[in-house]
């Protein structure tokens, strides 16, 4: 039994009786009404509605996104004879934010009521809703009945595949642009044939089909596709230098969202895509395989990754792949490097692969260095700070410059600007047939 407001205010309408009674000298008057008062709300409890046939389902997705607003909805299903009035609270995960935990229901026989509230986690990883309650209205407003609902429910969550299906919807409509995804308007720019059609103006001469052009007594071109069945390999280095956090969040998530897009753009491009995961030791391995059930795979190798306070050794790691991939690929390492000497570090583990492969470093850059650059100096600490970052920024130009006189390409995005920036230069690698 759960004492609401009304009884609380019958108790404090008891005292100036209770005072009366004392004063005229009989104060089990007083006794009497409290202990009348706690027997009624009591006993109101055993005439609230049943909730032996009350039910409630969580419907909710598999897996749930990082960093995202998730869509859970409660089903609750009254299988009794006697409408149920009262407040509903669901427990997610203690760290989850909620909008929403507590609803108002009457839920009439045989009528399910739908609830619906969004969750936000802010860790990857297995987590568990804890349960549901109730408090059921009971006769004459003076206690409320609580009970628990067995609705505990293990959940995991992921880098944000939500993002997955936005993309998806935006591509199948062609606005991959709202997302800041990059695509050329030109087309035809594939080497693999698809089909003729007649000449129309403003097409290139030199896709000219002139033996059907003869046959057919008229101008016909020949279309072109962008080719598929090529290869793309994701490397995440989980080492020390992906520790560090970019506006809370540390490098590695960013990376892993990121890394999700460009798994799902190449999935549906028809393009094989493997997974290399490395530290000091190479601590994950997945074939190129072509197909969106690859996706899943590497969703599940790469949900719960941490980053590791250990040096990795990206030679082994490279020496590791070439051995095991010798197929011209597209090679993106996601990692990060500050200084020269991380670089000449790269250099030398990812320039050999770069004679075969078209390779690409994807970094991420904290924005909040543009914005100590771009203050005013005011005071000695301001000064000292925007030195720091002077120096920073040069380091990296430096190793940046290192980086690409062995032949690697560099990616340095913003954390919201990451999985765009790479999917548009996927994209721009396919147009150009670069691989």
């Amino acid at each position: 039994m759960v004492p609401t407001k009304r009884f609380w205010m019958m108790v404090a309408a008891g005292i100036p009786l209770a005072a009366i009674s004392a004063w005229v000298g009989s104060p089990m008057i007083g006794v009497a009404y409290d202990i009348l008062l706690v027997g009624t709300a009591f006993a109101s409890t055993f005439f609230a509605p049943s909730t032996a046939r009350l039910s409630v389902r969580r419907r909710l997705d598999s897996v749930l996104s990082v960093r995202a607003s998730n869509r859970i909805v409660l089903v609750v299903e009254n299988g009794g004879q006697q409408p149920v009035t009262g407040v509903l609270r669901d427990e997610p995960p203690p760290f989850f934010d909620v909008n929403q935990r507590e609803f108002r229901i009457d839920v009439s026989p045989r009528r399910p009521l739908e609830l619906a509230y969004h969750v936000t986690p802010y860790e990857r990883g297995s987590e568990r809703f804890r349960g549901t309650f109730l408090r059921i209205d009971c006769p004459l407003g003076l206690a409320v009945k609580q009970v628990r609902l067995p609705t505990e429910q293990p959940v995991r969550v992921y880098p944000n595949v939500l993002a997955l299906r936005e993309f998806d919807l935006l591509k199948q409509q062609g606005r991959l642009r709202e997302l800041g995804i990059r695509r050329s308007r030109a087309r035809g720019l594939g080497t693999d044939f698809e089909s003729l059609r007649d000449y129309a103006d403003g097409d290139d001469y030199r896709k000219i089909d002139w033996k059907a052009s003869a046959r057919r007594g008229k101008l016909v071109v020949r279309q072109y596709e962008q080719e598929r069945n090529q290869c793309v390999i994701l490397c995440i280095d989980v080492g020390r230098h992906m520790l560090a956090e970019v506006d809370g969040v540390r490098k590695l998530d960013h990376v892993l969202d990121a890394l999700l897009m460009l798994t799902n753009a190449a999935a549906m491009a028809g393009d094989f895509v493997g997974l290399l995961v490395y530290a000091d030791s190479v601590r994950r391995y997945i074939p190129p395989r072509k197909g969106r059930g690859q996706v899943g795979v590497i969703i599940e190798a790469i949900h719960d990754l941490v980053a590791e306070p250990v040096e990795s050794d990206p030679i082994a790691a490279f020496s590791y792949l070439s051995s095991r991939w010798k197929r011209r690929s597209l090679i993106v390492n996601f990692t990060d490097y500050e200084d020269p000497d991380r670089a000449r570090e790269l250099s030398l583990a990812i320039g050999p692969l770069a004679r075969r492969h078209l390779t690409l470093i994807c970094r991420v850059q904290d924005p909040r260095i543009d914005e100590v650059l771009k203050m005013p100096v005011e005071t000695v600490p301001e000064m000292y700070r925007k030195a720091a970052a002077n120096f920073l920024m040069e380091d990296r130009r430096a190793a940046t410059s290192i980086v690409g006189m062995a032949g690697i390409r560099n990616l340095d995005s913003e954390p919201q600007d990451l999985a765009t920036n790479l999917v548009s230069y996927y994209f721009h690698v396919k147009e150009r047939s670069l691989l």
